[in-house]
């Protein structure tokens, strides 16, 4: 028994992931740093970065029980919606890279 909540994670699973790692100034690219390391963070949280997309405006969903897969020990994700079901923006004031 799911508790209704099943349609919930089947849709969230179609977002975006982004882990604390990505975003991390103190990584290495090889370690995982997904972006440029001056427009990057040291030692960002799933939190804070929950608290970023609530003030985007932008849904999310923060999930604790999961680990960066090259780092058992880094744990947490969150989860983004960055387009709708249609591919337009949730939020079309904030612009992407492939827009």
């Amino acid at each position: 028994m799911d508790g209704g909540g099943g349609d919930l994670r089947s849709t969230i699973k179609k977002w975006n992931v982004i882990y604390p790692v990505y975003l991390n100034s103190k990584k290495t690219v090889a370690e995982g740093r997904r972006i440029a390391a001056s427009k990057a963070c040291p030692d960002p949280t799933c939190i804070e970065i929950a608290d970023c997309c609530s003030h985007l405006k932008i849904p999310h969903a923060i999930e604790l029980d999961k680990a960066y897969p090259r780092d058992f020990f880094q744990v947490g994700r969150v989860r983004v919606q960055l387009k709708k079901d249609d591919g337009s923006p949730v939020n079309p004031a904030i612009k992407t890279i492939l827009e």
